[in-house]
Formats: structure tokens, sequence, C-alpha cells
């Protein structure tokens, strides 16, 4: 059974058709409302197209380009060190992907993005409830960031980055600035513009020659080894949802 927002049905188990798909691990809940109003979702062997559809998850059969959607009541979530030269996506031609590193048979995405010649910290889930909440911005997660610059960086500049600086036709939100050394600092955003942390050291008239993430909300890098992932902890989990 399906409905529409527009004639909305009092059944408690109804639940948006795109929440379904991220809630079952197909996809994010962008990537699902792209699926669907590109017409490659059916339920119950018709295609469905408006966004704010509501389906039963028990009783109605979904499929994605003709691939059975089920609920999944198993929800993973892993910590990965991802190497240098590893693209953040779960397909790209000509390239490594994070996925590659990942043993286990169920389906995971990322979380967010590292750009491929970045490392660090990158969460994988089929949770997609998480992963709308900590890719939103209104949010307010923090993501710690470990950042090498080509020159020495003046504490002008770091001051600067700590304020907020016009990019991308609006302005970077204040962050968190601690230098180590002349040449690296620690940075910590409550957003991600695309590759945001370069663009911002680079204005400084800088470059950045190493970029780490080592911190998400509350799950911390540690001394995870590079190319290794593991299963967050139940303490981890609860403090994290």
């Amino acid at each position: 059974m399906l409905t529409t927002d527009r004639n909305p049905q009092p059944v408690i188990r109804m639940m948006r058709l795109q929440k379904f798909l991220s809630v079952a691990g197909f996809c994010s809940r962008r990537k699902a409302e792209e699926y669907i109003k590109d017409g490659h979702v059916k339920v119950n062997g018709e295609v469905v197209s408006v966004l704010g559809t509501k389906i039963d998850p028990k009783t109605d059969r979904v499929k994605v380009n003709g691939k059975p959607v089920e609920a999944k009541h198993d929800l993973i979530y892993i910590a990965l060190n991802k190497p240098g030269g590893y693209v953040t996506s779960c397909s790209q031609k000509g390239d490594k992907i994070v996925l590659d590193l990942i043993d286990i048979q169920d389906r995971v995405y990322p979380v967010g993005r590292l750009d491929k010649d970045s490392t660090g910290l990158l969460l994988l889930t089929n949770d997609g409830e998480l992963h709308h909440r900590l890719s939103h911005p209104s949010f307010d997660h923090e993501k710690e960031y470990e950042v090498g610059a080509f020159k020495p960086i003046s504490d002008g500049a770091l001051q600067k980055m700590a304020k907020g600086m016009p990019m991308m036709g609006t302005k970077t939100r204040p962050a968190d600035v601690k230098r180590i050394s002349a040449r690296v600092f620690y940075i910590i955003l409550k957003e991600g513009k695309n590759k945001q942390i370069r663009r911002m050291v680079r204005k400084m008239g800088n470059n950045v020659v190493r970029l780490k993430r080592i911190r998400i909300s509350n799950i911390k890098l540690g001394n995870l080894a590079e190319g290794s992932w593991r299963y967050l902890t139940e303490e981890e989990k609860k403090e994290l949802l």
C-alpha cells in the first residue's frame, strides 16, 4: 500500500520511499530522491516518481532498476583509515575506490568524502539516516584534520581561517585552529565544502601537501593503520547515534 503526502493515510508503519531506500542501505537519501524523480523506482510493479510517496516496508515490494530492495535490520558501522590514491566512491572507472579495502559481503557506502589525495578517518555504513545526519551541516558534527602546508603558515593566515573566509560565493563557518609547528596545524570544521581546507590554504598564498582527517564527531582515528578498518564499538555507536 502506498500513498502520497497529498493524501496521507493514518498508517503507523508508513515510511517515505526515499527514507526506506536509505534505511535499507541501498543508497543515500539524496541519491534515492534522484532515482525516484528519474523514474527508476517501482513499488508493487508500478513506477513511482513523486517525492513524498509513502510505503509500508513490511508489505510493499520495492525495486530500483529491477533490483529488489528489502529492509535491512543489521546496521553496520565501520571506521576506515583511508590511504592516499583511493576515491571516496562506490564506483569510479579507472580508479581505486575505498570499498576495495572493505572485505565484507554486506553493502556499505561512505559517509561524506575525502578527496583522492587526502588520508585518514572515513566512516562507512548501511544506515541511511546516519549518512544524512553526518553529511548535513545543520547537525554541527565536528570533523578534525591535521594539515601540512608547503611553506610556513603565518598566525594571521590561521586567524583568517578560524574567523571564516569568503569562498565559492559564500563564507566559511568559524573553525577551531591550533598550530602544531611552522607548517602543520589542526583545524576543526562543522561543514564540508568541496576541498575546503585546500582552498582556504591556497587563498593564503600557500598549498596543502598533507591532509589527514583524525576525527569525526566522537569517532577518533587513533592508531588504526593506514588501509585498515574496524567496526565501531557499542559505546562509539551509542554516542554517535
